[in-house]
């Protein structure tokens, strides 16, 4: 990233100025220990602050969660594909953004923690984001993905990624800012998730998503992580306050199981009860919240070979059908092209390519991570 010398003084100067400014917006001053992975002398004067693009002060007081950060989240913002890569368009974009969402939608502040500008240039959005990264023990409250506004860093990428994917100069960028909130907050590669794992929305984009894997390998070598740390499935943790595709392929597996509940991508009061009566059954700590915990959904998932029929096929074609493999139509019999389509997803994530709905293949359907990901090259 290219800014002149005049910019860096300017920069300079107003970082002179930050620190109370910024505390002063949050309205929950919550004392909290700094994570031990955290490095609170970590050079982050590559992402320009608030004050530093002339964000709006907030329509209200924010407030800093009070409970830990658990992953990030990717965005795409369905903006136009600019070719212009300047600072000036990233200021603008950013600008932009936040009056979208506190004129348009009503918010406080920018929705996101972060944005990256189609040039690569890396920016604050709600304020106090910067101070609690720098910080790396909670996040500001943000307004990205219902139900995860308190736990998820919001990255939103410049851009429409449905068909196209981001420039080299985003996607550099969004590898740096991702491995730095991994240093700070104490997270790891694998925790490294799109917006549509927890929310029911076109974004991040089919083709950016599948760039995914790909971006945690990045991460995964920038932090130097041991293969052996990485848990053989990390699977998105949903619970009763998301909505989203994976919700209703969890909807078609209860409803295997034998549970009344609709298939429609809500995590309603019949599919938490569903989830909660499906551990106590098999032994599983039962979730207040109807978190599907590794071991649900480990006990949940059916193995599929080429012969399967019926609801879990189902639900395997309406995930792939949804994620951008739209020859795939929801018939509840595996044929060629469902089979053709696990063999594409199983290879992204470094699977085998036998085309049977293991466990693994299940996991990275719904949005999971799995180990073999990090070994793929």
């Amino acid at each position: 990233m290219h800014v002149d010398h005049s910019e860096l003084d300017r920069r300079t100067l107003l970082r002179a100025g930050l620190g109370a400014a910024t505390v002063a917006v949050v309205g929950s001053e919550l004392a909290f220990p700094a994570a031990a992975q955290a490095d609170p002398g970590a050079d982050l004067d590559w992402i320009y602050s608030c004050d530093e693009w002339g964000a709006r002060p907030p329509a209200d007081p924010l407030s800093v969660s009070a409970i830990p950060t658990n992953k990030i989240i990717v965005h795409h913002m369905a903006f136009p594909n600019v070719t212009d890569y300047s600072e000036a368009q990233a200021i603008k974009l950013a600008r932009d953004c936040q009056d979208l969402h506190m004129d348009g939608n009503g918010w406080s502040d920018t929705g996101q923690h972060f944005t990256i500008s189609r040039g690569g240039y890396v920016l604050e959005g709600r304020r106090g984001s910067l101070e609690r990264l720098q910080a790396g023990d909670r996040q500001m409250i943000s307004a990205h993905c219902p139900g995860e506004n308190g736990r998820a860093i919001g990255i939103e990428n410049e851009g429409t990624y449905v068909t196209e994917t981001p420039p080299e100069a985003l996607l550099d960028s969004l590898v740096k800012l991702c491995t730095t909130i991994c240093q700070q907050y104490g997270l790891s590669a694998h925790d490294i998730f799109g917006h549509w794992d927890f929310r029911t929305t076109q974004c991040p984009g089919a083709a950016f998503y599948r760039q995914f894997p790909m971006l945690r390998r990045r991460v995964f070598r920038e932090l130097g992580t041991d293969l052996a740390d990485v848990p053989a499935r990390r699977w998105p943790d949903l619970w009763r306050f998301v909505g989203s595709p994976s919700v209703r392929v969890v909807q078609y597996l209860l409803a295997h199981r034998g549970y009344t509940v609709p298939v429609n991508s809500v995590f309603d009061a019949a599919t938490v009860a569903a989830v909660q009566d499906w551990q106590s059954r098999n032994g599983i700590p039962v979730d207040v919240d109807a978190t599907l915990t590794t071991p649900t959904w480990e006990t949940l998932v059916p193995e599929l070979d080429k012969d399967a029929s019926g609801i879990p096929v189902s639900a395997v074609q309406f995930m792939l059908n949804f994620k951008g493999w739209t020859e795939v139509a929801v018939t509840g019999e595996y044929d060629y092209a469902t089979k053709k389509a696990v063999q594409d997803l199983q290879a992204l994530h470094g699977l085998p390519r036998n085309g049977k709905v293991t466990t693994s293949t299940w996991c990275v359907l719904v949005g999971g991570v799995v180990r073999q990901s990090f070994r793929h090259r």
